[in-house]
């Protein structure tokens, strides 16, 4: 119970990897507000709950839940969700940006093909949507004088290699959450906020699992590039998680973890 009466919100959580940071951070003891743009979207990729949605899950685990439906890349929505955790729960300890994701066109995912509404997409579902809901929660941890931020990276932003240059405006989309991590540590350390980000490898969740033949990617030759010889599974990026937000970390701020079972080696 490491985060005992304690508030999270993570957005993008009603499936993959933002489920498992929210179910995470429930079993250490935190109240957690789930935050998605379909909050049903778990039945998409065939994704199984062990409850009707994963506030559901996460009252089975005796913590309190909230869930807000909304789409983060408009400000006043981020601004709702805020103003919901804080009217439910009086605080706001926590923040994981979770939400985001590649699903543009893989074939004119390249540097010199991108098209303009692509690089739309991608920074405003990836970059906008973590800005907005950091801006929304600094005033309360500021005025708490504490609080903990994580923002998710990803491979492909360290290490231009890894995606074949396949998942170019994700990747520099997911570049800008990595740079404006570390712009956002600096400032806000003073007041006692730290502000980390976590860097998922290839990871098994349900969405990779239904899409990855038809996009090219977790295939055979794949793993045999990863020093550790398997793809990762969403514990893997939630165990990286409960150290960024415990005091195990207490001294880690502006800092990014790759989970990549060792595919990028390159300093971050």
């Amino acid at each position: 119970m490491k985060l005992q009466g304690q508030v999270a919100i993570v957005t993008g959580a009603a499936r993959g990897l933002g489920r498992a940071y929210a179910l995470r951070l429930a079993s250490l003891g935190a109240n957690v507000i789930v935050a998605d743009i379909d909050l049903a979207s778990a039945r998409e990729f065939d994704e199984a709950l062990s409850a009707a949605t994963v506030s559901d899950e996460i009252r089975a685990l005796g913590r309190r839940s909230l869930g807000v439906q909304g789409d983060l890349t408009k400000r006043d929505a981020a601004r709702a969700l805020v103003a919901a955790a804080l009217a439910e729960f009086g605080r706001i300890d926590i923040l994981v940006n979770n939400a985001g994701g590649a699903f543009t066109p893989v074939e004119r995912s390249t540097a010199s093909l991108v098209p303009d509404e692509d690089s739309a997409l991608m920074f405003g579902v990836n970059y906008m949507s973590a800005l907005y809901c950091c801006q929304e929660v600094a005033p309360t941890m500021r005025a708490q004088g504490s609080g903990v931020i994580v923002n998710i990276a990803t491979m492909a932003a360290l290490d231009a290699s890894r995606s074949a240059g396949r998942l170019v405006p994700y990747a520099v989309a997911k570049g800008a959450v990595l740079q404006y991590t570390r712009y956002l540590a600096t400032e806000l350390g003073p007041d006692g906020i730290r502000v980390n980000c976590l860097s998922p490898g290839p990871m098994l969740t349900a969405r990779i699992r239904k899409q990855a033949a038809e996009r090219g990617m977790h295939n055979d030759k794949e793993v045999r590039r990863i020093p550790l010889r398997r793809f990762g599974e969403v514990e893997d990026c939630a165990n990286v998680l409960e150290f960024l937000v415990t005091p195990l970390s207490g001294y880690v701020t502006g800092q990014c973890i790759s989970v990549c079972g060792g595919s990028v080696l390159t300093p971050s």
